[in-house]
This record gives C-alpha cells, structure tokens and sequence, in this order.
C-alpha cells in the first residue's frame, strides 16, 4: 500500500509543531523503555538497584549510560521528524529536502567548520566565564551545578577505553545527533517557523536557540545558538538538510577526536587551556575567513542555480 500522496495538504505550521512535540513526548518514553529492557538483558534485575551509581557514572554501568543516550536521542530527536513526514504522507527524502549535496560545497562546509573554530573557542570562553549582578548569584549557582553535572557526564560518555569506545563515541555522539538534531531543528523546527513567519531569519534564529536551549547547558549556550544559526543557514540557502548534518558531524566528530588526543597525552577532558593558543588576531581571521566561506557557500548556490 503506497502511503505517499503528493497531492495531499499539509497540516498546519502551528500543528506540524504540535504534532513534534507530542512525537518527541512519545519517542523519548518509547527509547528510554527499550534502553532499560536492554539494559536488563545486559545487566540483569540488579541493574533497577544501581539507578544512583549508573547516574553517578560508575564506570561499571558505562555502557549501560550510553544504551540509555542512544536510545533517549533516537526517541527525541530521530522519532518525532520522520513521523511527521509519515503523518503528511510523504517520505523523509521528500519532505526535509534531502537533494544529492554537491562534493565542493561539502569541502567549503568542512573548511567553514575548521577555520570558525578559533572564532568558536573564544565565544565558548567568553560564555564559560559569564556572571550574573549580586541578585542573580542563587541562579548562577544553580546553572554552575547543572553546568557541571553536564560536563560529568560528558567526560564519562567520552572516556574511551578502546578503538571500540571510540567508534562507538562516534556513533553516538558525532552520527547520531548530526542526523537526528539536524531532522528534528532544522527540518521540522526551522521549517514549521518558516511557514508560520514566512521569515527565515526569525526561524533560523528561533530553532537555533530552541536547538541550543534543549541542551540545557547555560554555560555553553551562546556558542551553540551560534551553531546552530550556522546550520541552519547551511540549510536553507542549499535546500538540502545534507549539508547541516555535515557541519554538524564535523563539529561533534572534531570533539569526539579531540578527546581521544587528549586522552592520549594525559590531559584532563576537562581542562581550560587551549590545544593550540590562539592570538587575539587569530581570532578576527577566523571571523573573516568564516563570514567569507559563507558568502561563497551561498553565491555558488546561486551560481548553480543559475539565479
């Protein structure tokens, strides 16, 4: 039975985002079900007595952390895009625009992700070293604690212990959020808002800091908002969700590596000194470099368009 009709309407902006919420609702209480049903069959029933430890991050129960990361993105990110495809009845091809990328676009997509990172690093810091007035300080200790609670279990997800654990980090934190993170904000979010404001800076920016605030890391939101303006931009002045989940890769899959070097040079995941110390001028290159690979982005898609 064919479920596709071109013809057919779609619902509604307003009820297309709706419908992703309720999706996201579902897909999460659908993964963290059948990450605990695999956790079982891993751990057996003394896994429901170590709930504490596991969110701890005893190392004993690692695995058991990262069945439950996959498993809650896929059901809050993946789920909730390709149902509302299916619900307009066309296919996730079809419906998020996934026309075959060009490869010297990809190229300029993976030099604006290299060249922006020092621009990244020195807004990254800026946010890492916010403060709030007197009366704030209570938030402020309550985003320090959320801030590093995250960063806890950021360190604990990136150990790795083998090649295994670094494929597998890969997977999990570079794949999966570039597919699922890419469908769910600019395919779904930054799409719906499109239609609603017929704006697409209003919905670039939107589904950005919407992109950035589910992250619920305050510390780390500026330069993620940044990102994912980025991405979305990459997307639509391309028409084709290809090139967001690349730079997304990129940019998680350059963390995921970043890591493993530092691991292997005994340096803490944690630590505040840079990699490689940037000058303040190397910073306003980066800028110029990036802010220029954007305006080529977007000319030689017109260029290709023939516009």
């Amino acid at each position: 039975m064919n479920l596709i009709d071109k013809s057919q309407q779609e619902h509604s902006a307003y009820l297309q985002l709706l419908m992703l919420v309720a999706f996201a609702i579902v897909g999460v209480v659908a993964g963290t079900i059948l990450a605990l049903i695999g956790c079982f069959l891993i751990y057996g029933a003394s896994f429901f007595d170590n709930i504490s430890a596991i969110l701890g991050g005893d190392l004993k129960y690692l695995n058991a952390v990262k069945i439950l990361q996959i498993f809650t993105s896929l059901g809050l990110f993946l789920v909730p895009p390709v149902l509302l495809a299916w619900f307009q009845r066309k296919t996730v091809g079809q419906f998020y625009g996934f026309k075959i990328p060009k490869l010297h676009l990809l190229f300029i997509v993976l030099l604006i992700m290299v060249f922006s990172m020092p621009l990244m690093e020195w807004v990254a810091v800026m946010n890492q070293n916010m403060t709030l007035p007197g009366v704030l300080k209570p938030l402020e200790r309550w985003m320090r604690q959320k801030e590093d609670a995250a960063m806890s279990m950021t360190i604990l997800l990136l150990t790795v212990h083998s090649s295994w654990d670094f494929v597998l980090n890969l997977f999990m934190i570079a794949l999966i959020p570039a597919v699922a993170e890419e469908l769910m904000f600019r395919g779904g979010v930054q799409r719906s808002i499109y239609k609603m404001s017929g704006n697409p800076h209003v919905a670039i920016w939107v589904s950005a800091f919407l992109f950035s605030a589910i992250h619920v890391q305050f510390f780390g939101f500026v330069p993620r908002v940044l990102l994912g303006a980025a991405f979305g931009y990459l997307y639509y002045w391309s028409g084709s969700i290809w090139y967001s989940m690349a730079a997304h890769f990129i940019n998680n899959a350059y963390a995921v590596c970043l890591s493993l070097y530092l691991q292997k040079h005994n340096i803490a995941l944690d630590s505040t000194d840079p990699v490689v110390a940037v000058h303040w001028y190397g910073y306003l290159l980066s800028a110029g470099v990036t802010i220029f690979l954007f305006i080529y982005f977007k000319n030689q898609l017109k260029n290709n368009n023939g516009q």
